[in-house]
């Protein structure tokens, strides 16, 4: 699978994430990096998007439920290796949300199935528009070490 392949197999399963709520909010975000032969994508939705489901759709249970308040955004990883282009499953992933010289919050990234795949995800607040730090460690359970990377974010 090439990596264009994977990034809109990658943008698919977002969209599919979204419900394809209809909103004026600003249209889902992100960004990948290669480290230590493993393909890391990550995205960036306004929980709004996500929110309007029907009752009993699996998307208003995940994470402890949807936020209702306003700056909640909800970040989508998923891992592929990078030589088969094989897509990484069992993996624990974390993520620290903060704006650029604070602390932030840490989270689990859940381990949630999207078009048949497995991606990971969770709900972070992010108000504001000045940048935000988002740092992801990841252990899979074939490595050693852990991957640790980093993304801004900037809303439009």
């Amino acid at each position: 699978m090439t990596m264009r392949a994977m990034r809109v197999g990658v943008a698919l399963g977002l969209i599919l994430l979204s419900g394809l709520v209809h909103t004026a909010m600003a249209a889902p975000s992100g960004d990948s990096r290669v480290v230590g032969e493993v393909q890391i994508y990550m995205g960036i939705l306004p929980a709004e998007l996500v929110r309007g489901h029907p009752q009993g759709h699996t998307e208003n249970s995940m994470h402890g439920g949807q936020p209702m308040a306003r700056g909640q955004f909800h970040i989508v990883v998923a891992l592929f290796d990078v030589r088969s282009g094989r897509r990484l499953t069992g993996a624990d992933v974390s993520a620290r949300v903060s704006e650029i010289g604070l602390a932030g919050s840490q989270k689990n990234l859940n381990p949630m199935e999207i078009a048949g795949t497995e991606s990971y995800g969770n709900y972070f607040e992010m108000q504001g528009n000045e940048p935000f730090r988002i740092s992801l460690t990841i252990r899979l359970r074939d490595r050693a070490q852990d991957i640790k990377v980093e993304f801004e974010e900037r809303h439009q």
